[in-house]
């Protein structure tokens, strides 16, 4: 649910993913991701591929960019940290767009002691690796920030991201 309205907005955050043309989710579950986990896995026109690993994902995401898919990655932020390298030799380097949905476990120090540190680090951590990024907020239309990362990616061959706070797709 999402803090204040009582809405999920995973529903019409798939909806604008599936209109943008993105084919391919590939990611390891997190649980303020969990409504939007379990959307992609009940749709069978969305291939859904629960990872054991984040760089896994990304690998994943490569292979279905090169095989013509449109691939979106979800994780949580500690993901990000586990991703740095595949993203820096994979993603960036051979120029595969790819659009990740990252939660922000532990915004504003509000969350379990392991979640705090990536929490504080994860947008540094994207500035650093020039990788494109937005705050999804509950109550802003969910399609306009994915319009803008899929042009970023394919204008910049490059990923791009989304962060999720608690509450959004849960």
């Amino acid at each position: 649910m999402s803090h204040g309205s009582g809405k999920s907005y995973a529903p019409e955050f798939v909806a604008a993913l599936k209109d943008a043309g993105f084919d391919f989710f590939a990611g390891v579950p997190c649980s303020l991701l969990k409504g939007l986990v379990s959307l992609l896995d009940g749709d069978e026109s969305a291939r859904y591929i629960s990872a054991t690993r984040e760089d896994s994902a990304i690998g994943m995401a490569v292979g279905a960019w090169l095989g013509g898919k449109l691939p979106m990655v979800l994780m949580q932020n500690s993901g990000l940290g586990v991703s740095v390298n595949a993203l820096a030799s994979l993603s960036t380097m051979y120029e595969v767009p790819t659009l990740l949905v990252i939660s922000w476990r532990g915004e504003g120090g509000n969350d379990a002691p392991e979640h705090i540190m990536m929490g504080e680090i994860m947008i540094p951590i994207l500035d650093l690796m020039k990788i494109p990024h937005r705050v999804l907020r509950a109550g802003e239309p969910m399609g306009p920030q994915v319009g803008w990362a899929k042009d970023v990616m394919l204008s910049t061959r490059q990923p791009a991201a989304l962060i999720v706070p608690a509450g959004v797709l849960e």
